[in-house]
């Protein structure tokens, strides 16, 4: 089985490690999938993301991110992010508040809606 060096890092902590055999990310230029021996890209990701990752042993990774940038070589995947979170970290009631909340900032809108789409993606897996 084909697998790559995959590391998802915000600028708080670093959240994930490890071998994985397939990345999905929201970039600015749409969604992508990232497999061992992809082409070498550098990539900005949308505020207000996720980012999935499918470890060698099969598990789903799934992080709301918000903004950052990501790179890829043949053997590695490096992602960059402002800010994340994993999605069973997210507190989606609060996460929903916020998106019902008129007054909150474009800013926290993006979070919410990425807490809540990474919630979603993890639960349907």
């Amino acid at each position: 089985m084909s697998e790559m060096s995959v590391d998802l890092v915000a600028v708080e902590r670093r959240l994930w490690a490890g071998q994985a055999t397939f990345v999905s990310a929201q970039t600015t230029e749409g969604q992508i999938g990232i497999m061992p021996g992809h082409e070498p890209l550098l990539g900005q990701l949308v505020e207000g993301g996720t980012v999935a990752i499918v470890s060698t042993e099969g598990e789903r990774i799934v992080a709301a991110v918000h903004g950052g940038f990501f790179s890829v070589t043949a053997g590695t995947v490096r992602i960059l992010a402002e800010s994340a979170e994993f999605a069973d970290e997210v507190d989606v009631e609060a996460a929903r508040r916020v998106l019902a909340d008129s007054a909150a900032s474009e800013e926290d809108q993006l979070a919410a809606q990425a807490q809540v789409r990474a919630a979603e993606q993890a639960a349907n897996a």
